[in-house]
């Protein structure tokens, strides 16, 4: 079995959560969350498309490090919007072994 090293996304998790206690004078974490969900949701709309582009301009290496910094600042949103990791690993294995299309179908139309 591959190792994802999911426990790094798990231990960065618990971090963010911690940070929130922290100065936001002393920690970047800490700082983004204190100025709430919206500058977390702007922050973590600028990386995924910094991401978008690395990878079209397929370099790996760039892809990497923004990857890591969507992650990153997907755990930042989540705390900032009080939803834990564990709530979305819930839905992903909800959702293993269902078609994408007949999951994506089954949710209620906007």
């Amino acid at each position: 079995m591959t190792d994802y090293r999911l426990d790094v996304l798990a231990s960065l998790a618990d971090e963010v959560v911690e940070r929130r206690q922290a100065s936001p004078g002393s920690s970047y974490t800490a700082k983004l969350l204190s100025q709430g969900v919206e500058k977390c949701a702007k922050k973590f709309g600028e990386e995924a498309v910094e991401l978008a582009l690395a990878s079209v301009l397929r370099d790996t290496a760039h892809v990497t490090a923004e990857a890591a910094d969507v992650l990153y600042h997907l755990l930042v949103l989540l705390a900032a919007s009080d939803v834990k990791l564990t709530d979305v690993m819930g839905e992903l294995a909800r959702r293993q072994g269902v078609s994408g299309l007949a999951e994506k179908a089954s949710r209620p139309k906007d």
